[in-house]
């Protein structure tokens, strides 16, 4: 009985959790970033995955990565730059920043 409740709790947790990674996917998606960018390979930009590592241990990495999607850049990946995203909301281009940060998962 012990073990079912357990097993019960984790599963309530795993499921309340995962919306807000989805959401940030969907996020990513209605927001047309996937049209540059993929989880897990190259695409015109980097995949969001290799963003993760290169800014791994990196305590401004958020903030870092907030402020490439708001005002863009060039030369951190290459010749492409990445367009400013001016229209998003601070709130969505940190979530966005805070997905990507954490390996796009």
């Amino acid at each position: 009985m012990m073990k079912t409740k357990h097993a019960l709790a984790v599963l309530a947790m795993s499921l309340v959790a995962t919306p807000a990674a989805w959401a940030n996917l969907d996020l990513a998606k209605k927001n047309a970033c996937m049209a540059c960018h993929a989880v897990d390979k190259k695409l015109v930009g980097p995949g969001y995955q290799d963003v993760a590592k290169k800014y791994a241990g990196d305590k401004e990495a958020v903030a870092k990565l907030t402020e490439s999607i708001k005002k863009g850049g060039s030369g951190k990946w290459g010749p492409v730059p990445m367009p400013a995203q001016a229209q998003l909301s601070d709130a969505d281009a940190k979530a966005l920043a805070t997905w990507v940060a954490g390996g796009a998962k």
